[in-house]
């Protein structure tokens, strides 16, 4: 049973690239545009690992991640942040609520993301 990674980016060549990458290496990729919808996909769903982005429309990733991180059933799902948001301030935000991992997206490629979940779904 292939394991499940749900990516919440509103970007959409680089939610498409994700899915793909993930695919090919043998993830089962969920994917949501915004918080809300990812929201809904947890309701049915139970991922391995989240990808995050913090710039969201409707409702952004620290709501996302305040929201999972206080529920019971997804409290403990691991999540990556990977954001345009490079500033310190940030990126400690991210980890004290709750995020194993803060990413800035420019400082990245997919395959190194992809290697992230890798070592985070052992």
């Amino acid at each position: 049973m292939s394991k499940k990674i749900l990516i919440i980016e509103d970007e959409t060549a680089l939610l498409y690239a994700l899915q793909s990458q993930l695919a090919v290496s043998g993830y089962q990729p969920l994917a949501a545009d915004d918080g809300e919808k990812a929201l809904k996909i947890l309701e049915k769903e139970k991922p391995n690992a989240i990808i995050l982005d913090i710039i969201l429309p409707k409702m952004d990733g620290w709501a996302f991640l305040k929201k999972i991180k206080s529920g019971e059933k997804t409290k403990n799902i691991p999540v990556i942040i990977v954001s345009n948001l490079s500033d310190e301030a940030s990126q400690a935000r991210g980890i004290e609520l709750g995020a194993k991992d803060y990413l800035v997206k420019t400082n990245y490629t997919i395959s190194e993301l992809v290697d992230k979940i890798k070592e985070l779904t052992k």
